[in-house]
């Protein structure tokens, strides 16, 4: 099955944060799935990283990205213009502009999000955790 990490879960997962709920770890690890990191969860990163917003990561950021992508099988889930466009039909239940555009992509992609905010529920998508 597919599903989208929302930006908490994929830095959870990589720095083996107990934060994470143990049903989360074990679908971001099930060889079965194939999981999503969306564009937005990156960008989102480097900001912060930018900022100096207490993220600390154990490499460089473009080291850093690349490395997860491929050590850990996420693919990479691309902003397009269909993403973009549900945005602008989304309620304004949750304000943060990245968890909007991940929910966009959960709903345009029919792909589960793995998140722990529950804000997620507000909207017709399956949020998983």
């Amino acid at each position: 099955m597919n599903y989208l990490l929302d930006t908490s879960s994929f830095l959870w997962f990589v720095h083996d944060d107990r934060r994470l709920s143990a049903s989360a770890a074990d679908l971001i690890e099930s060889s079965s799935n194939e999981i999503y990191l969306s564009l937005a969860s990156i960008w989102e990163i480097a900001i912060k990283v930018n900022l100096r917003r207490g993220l600390a990561l154990r490499r460089p950021f473009p080291e850093f990205i690349d490395y997860q992508l491929n050590t850990n099988r996420f693919e990479l889930l691309e902003i397009n213009v269909a993403h973009l466009k549900r945005i602008s039909d989304l309620p304004l239940h949750h304000r943060d502009p990245f968890d909007r555009l991940l929910i966009a992509q959960s709903q345009v992609e029919n792909i589960p999000v793995i998140t722990s905010d529950a804000a997620f529920d507000s909207y017709e998508i399956q949020r998983v955790w």
